[in-house]
């Protein structure tokens, strides 16, 4: 290893090794492998070419990975964000009637506002405001979060209509295959195997393989889909953005992905340690990163991009530097002409780590001033509102909308920051933009 590459992703400085930063690269694409299949799946119900959205979220990812490693030097990923992809299909297409076109150019135009904002830092500022307990806060209702995906993935935990969630099905054989991966990847992290979480995750696929619970690909390597179809197709719409209905779609698009890139960037910054001062280094190019990519999948035709909350399993597995995020980044390039093998990486596969991740970040609630009861409300509901509201920013709204209210009955509301009171109503417009029509 060269020295200068030493000295850039301060390897040294951070106690890890290139091997282990692969290792996490490849245990956070794994992690996040399925929004490959899944974007197309949700776009496409749009109307969206799916073959083209296929190469647009690999590329768009990819991009993105490759910024936040060389520019922020971060462990963290990006892709097109889940829930707003299906904002776009499922409210704005289908729901509003509006053309897929048209939806993508106000993604496009999101993308430049918040690339714009970005810049003059009010993203940077609105993260280093937020008070050190709601960031760990944030850090453990992610993992309840992903924990919860986890086990929903797993088909351990389903829907039920008397007690909406109820205890899944062991009739389910995909559900052993869950059960015996989270055994194996539990008992390996009490143990302290080293890549622990990514050995399970590859014994699972190979016991799924073994008794035909997960099926043989038919292929090894397929050619990558055209971008014609969208390519520069939010550009070319950008005159369509002309009505009230569509700023409002506009603002959404950038006030969801505003708020989950925030929530995600801090708790994985928690998570991983880099969090000095309550402030996060780097914060700015890792914003530029993530605004860019942003940018870069708009243009070529994907929902909004966004950080990825299954980071934190490359994390988990001592990810530490920007070579996390390339290395996943490279992955993503070569999953568009590998992408009959990725079939293999179920969710069933994945579950266990989620859920094991899951655990490692609820360990920040040991950091949460639980005493004193204006801290402790926003910060329960912060927590607590991530998993049950299956949302990032829901569930931070519901904690930064508390907090001055809590503060100034204790009678410090000179602590909070004024960008705190700023948020509370920025936030309560949101939620009301985001309930319009439910």
């Amino acid at each position: 290893m060269s020295e200068k590459l030493n000295h850039y992703f301060m390897i040294d400085e951070l106690h890890t090794t290139v091997r282990r930063e692969i290792l996490a690269g490849f245990t956070t694409f794994i992690s996040m492998a399925y929004i490959l299949f899944v974007n197309p799946s949700v776009l496409g119900a749009a109307g969206v070419d799916k073959g083209a959205v296929f190469t647009a979220t690999a590329l768009a990812s990819a991009i993105g990975c490759m910024l936040m490693g060389v520019l922020a030097r971060y462990p963290i990923a990006t892709a097109p964000a889940l829930g707003i992809n299906a904002f776009f299909a499922y409210s704005v297409v289908i729901g509003m009637k509006i053309p897929w076109q048209t939806a993508m150019a106000g993604v496009f135009v999101a993308s430049l506002i918040f690339l714009v904002i970005t810049i003059f830092k009010l993203r940077e500022m609105i993260i280093n405001a937020i008070p050190s307990d709601l960031k760990y806060a944030i850090s453990s209702g992610i993992g309840l979060f992903i924990a919860f995906i986890g086990l929903h993935d797993g088909g351990l935990i389903v829907a039920n209509k008397d007690t909406v969630v109820g205890l899944g099905s062991f009739s389910t054989a995909t559900t052993w295959l869950t059960i015996f991966g989270l055994i194996l990847t539990a008992i390996l992290m009490v143990m302290r195997v080293p890549g622990g979480i990514f050995i399970g995750m590859v014994a699972t696929s190979i016991v799924g393989l073994v008794t035909k619970l997960i099926p043989l690909p038919e292929h090894l390597l397929a050619g990558a889909p055209s971008l014609a179809p969208t390519f520069g197709v939010g550009v070319r719409h950008m005159g369509d953005i002309n009505s009230l209905q569509m700023w409002v779609v506009v603002l959404t698009f950038l006030l969801v992905t505003f708020f989950d890139t925030a929530g995600t960037l801090v708790g994985l910054a928690q998570q991983a340690g880099f969090m000095k001062n309550n402030q996060m280094p780097r914060v700015g190019k890792a914003l530029m990163s993530d605004s860019t990519a942003m940018l870069a999948g708009s243009v070529l035709g994907t929902s909004p991009v966004g950080a990825y909350v299954e980071s934190s399993a490359g994390i988990a597995v001592g990810g530490r530097t920007g070579l996390t995020a390339i290395t996943t980044g490279v992955l993503f390039v070569l999953g568009m002409f590998f992408s009959p093998l990725l079939t293999v990486v179920t969710s069933q596969v994945t579950a266990p780590a989620l859920i094991i991740v899951g655990v490692l970040m609820a360990q920040s609630l040991a950091h949460i001033n639980w005493t004193k009861m204006e801290i402790a409300i926003p910060s329960f509901l912060i927590v607590l509102g991530m998993p049950l509201t299956y949302s990032i920013s829901d569930g931070l709204a519901l904690g930064v909308i508390t907090y001055p209210i809590t503060m100034i009955a204790a009678k410090r509301g000179r602590e909070v920051h004024p960008l705190m009171y700023a948020l509370f109503f920025v936030f309560i417009g949101f939620m009301a933009i985001l309930n319009v029509g439910k």
